[in-house]
């Protein structure tokens, strides 16, 4: 069976009537033991009875009125509607409601408790009345009430068990646990339903995911696992559209970038054989530019699809950030100011961000390049690189760390493929920081690298 809610749902049903079953077997076995223990008690009761009239009525030769009398007289003071009958089993006396009782008695229902005396008479003891039912009227103001349970006569048609005389309309034991059955079945039924509608829903949302819609989420409503389960579902879905976007556009700028390095580089061989000496080795030049920056291309367009790719295993050490900033620094002829620090990271991508941020501003800024570290927010390390450059307009702080994007007209001036600020990024998001452009006082522009201190 291969739906979820038709499982739990005669689960319930079956733990129900195991229930129902085991609950119907105690309670029959209790009143059994009970109606044993009454039918014993009526029993010596009886017995009592039959001793008291049988020395109270009148003896067996006596006329037939003295022992009418005498037996109407008992059947008021005890409240019992009583008969008896000679020893030939012909009709002495009866009670009046003896005789009432008989009239209204069930088909095939006995007339009473027969209690056989010494002289060869019987006493009849009429039983209890028949519990109402449609066409009867209620018995009342007769003392049959107060009769023990174990008098009590057959129950009446329709009646199950001994419960039938107690219950409303004549429901027996098996009639009301049929109805509790029914009644929480049909109960169980909606909230099972909707349980496994919502784990239906969540499959649908995962299949249409898995067969190419990526922007399909499923509903969050409800505080339960099931909300849980298609919460983490749509945050890992917006997370691989995210990825999956990046990679289509990282792979599409990346085309793009790789043409015209191509470009240059086949015609630059092209034209080579035929090239005076002199003009030779100005194409050797050529080529190896462009191969330059068409490994550089692949350098960052491969980092930067590592660094996209869900956290793997990355080296951390304790990395200090001022020894690094002096070697780079001195690269770039940077001026480097501030306290030691220490972080805890990848050197290698640290070093790559660092060297990113320099290259930058030796590229569009106007040489003065300043390093500075110190500390910011408490457990913060912050390293800025400033320059002397044109600066970034406020419209484009944010922009400049996106994949291949570039300022406009600075493309042309200055080169680049737009993944040197983008990297810077990725590199800081990995060790749990950030990098930001600011304004720089006098002119130019400060990127600042925030980084966890060791």
């Amino acid at each position: 069976m291969r739906s979820l809610y038709l499982r739990i749902y005669l689960t319930v049903v079956l733990a129900l009537a195991l229930f129902a079953l085991a609950s119907g077997w105690m309670v029959q076995h209790h009143l059994a033991q009970e109606r044993e223990r009454f039918t014993a008690a009526a029993q010596e009761r009886s017995a009592a009875w039959a001793d008291l009239l049988q020395r109270s009525l009148p003896p067996a030769m006596a006329p037939a009125a003295e022992q009418a009398a005498a037996l109407d007289e008992w059947s008021l003071r005890l409240r019992l509607p009583l008969a008896l009958d000679d020893a030939d089993g012909r009709r002495i006396a009866a009670s009046p409601s003896y005789l009432q009782r008989e009239d209204m008695a069930w088909p095939g229902q006995r007339r009473g408790q027969a209690i056989r005396l010494d002289d060869g008479r019987t006493l009849w003891v009429m039983r209890a009345a028949p519990a109402r039912g449609p066409g009867r009227p209620a018995m009342g103001g007769d003392g049959v009430g107060h009769m023990a349970p174990g008098m009590h006569g057959a129950p009446p048609p329709g009646t199950v068990g001994w419960f039938g005389p107690l219950l409303p309309g004549g429901l027996g034991l098996a009639a009301l646990l049929l109805v509790l059955f029914v009644a929480v079945a049909a109960g169980a039924w909606p909230v099972v339903r909707r349980l496994t509608r919502r784990l239906e829903s969540l499959k649908q949302g995962v299949e249409a995911f898995g067969a190419g819609d990526l922007h399909r989420r499923v509903a969050e409503d409800g505080r339960d696992e099931v909300a849980a389960l298609g919460a983490s579902f749509n945050q890992a879905a917006s997370r691989i559209e995210a990825l999956l976007n990046t990679h289509r556009s990282l792979l599409a700028n990346a085309s793009h970038e790789l043409r015209s390095p191509l470009a240059r580089l086949k015609m630059a061989v092209s034209m080579v054989e035929d090239a005076q000496p002199a003009q030779r080795a100005s194409l050797q030049r050529e080529i190896h530019a462009n191969i330059a920056e068409l490994d550089a291309l692949v350098e960052e367009v491969l980092l930067a699809s590592r660094l996209d790719a869900p956290q793997t295993a990355t080296a951390h050490e304790k990395v200090d950030l001022l020894a690094l900033a002096v070697e780079e620094g001195a690269r770039f002829q940077a001026t480097v100011d501030g306290a030691a620090a220490s972080v805890n990271g990848d050197d290698k991508l640290l070093r790559r961000a660092l060297r990113n941020l320099l290259e930058n501003a030796r590229r569009y800024g106007a040489g003065g390049i300043e390093l500075r570290l110190h500390r910011a927010a408490p457990g913060m390390v912050e390293l800025s690189v400033c320059d002397r450059g044109p600066g970034v307009p406020e419209a484009y702080r944010e922009r400049v760390f996106e994949a291949f994007f570039r300022m406009p007209g600075h493309a042309e001036r200055e080169g680049g493929v737009g993944l040197g600020l983008s990297l810077v990024r990725q590199i800081a998001q990995r060790h749990g920081g950030g990098v930001r452009c600011e304004p720089r006082d006098g002119g130019g522009s400060c990127f600042v690298l925030a980084l966890p201190a060791a």
